[in-house]
């Protein structure tokens, strides 16, 4: 099969996101002058080693928060975000951050989600989540499309669970990170294999 997608794929669903797959999460945490909100993001990754930076993309829009989501809407205010990395126990409290709410209805307690203090930014994180990522915003792009924000954040503060620590490494099969899949799927990590690069 081949489609165009300028036309069309002839398919009963998107294929697009089930290709580009496993997808990490990041589930993003913002506060502007409404209030605190979080909210999970597939297109998320990491982008450089030194400064350490991140990207996420927004690709949608609610109408109370002027062509864009609440956590665009509330960075761009602050200047700042957090992103919690998702386990596999926190799946659940994960989609629930994701319904639509009102601007300034905080997802946190929605979501059943204990919230703590940054400490380089004045932004809260997830208390339990096994990895958090400080970031100060370095720019937001706009992409083609409508609603399509692309924000960068440079790495100011690192949390790390003691627990997800092993021989000075943070072990992922400690706490089982969830991915995005394609359509309503998800996947998780439980087992890992190492490979040395050529000449090493």
């Amino acid at each position: 099969m081949f489609y165009r997608p300028a036309e069309g794929h002839g398919l009963p669903h998107n294929p697009f996101n089930a290709i580009v797959t496993p997808r990490p999460i990041g589930w993003i945490s913002t506060r502007g002058t409404l209030g605190d909100n979080l909210a999970p993001y597939s297109f998320f990754n990491a982008v450089a080693y030194v400064p350490p930076q991140v990207m996420f993309a927004s690709t949608s829009a609610k109408p109370d928060r002027d062509g864009t989501k609440d956590s665009v809407a509330q960075l761009r205010e602050a200047g700042v975000f957090c992103v919690n990395i998702v386990e596999h126990a926190a799946r659940d409290a994960m989609n629930r951050s994701a319904a639509t709410l009102p601007a300034g209805e905080d997802e946190f307690l929605a979501a059943g989600v204990e919230k703590a203090e940054c400490l380089t930014i004045d932004c809260p994180r997830v208390t339990s989540a096994p990895a958090a990522l400080e970031c100060r915003v370095t720019q937001i792009v706009q992409l083609p499309g409508e609603a399509n924000f692309v924000t960068f954040g440079e790495v100011t503060g690192v949390h790390l669970r003691d627990d997800c620590l092993s021989d000075g490494m943070f072990d992922v099969t400690r706490f089982q990170p969830l991915a995005r899949l394609g359509y309503r799927d998800y996947a998780v990590v439980r087992e890992v294999f190492s490979l040395k690069r050529p000449g090493e």
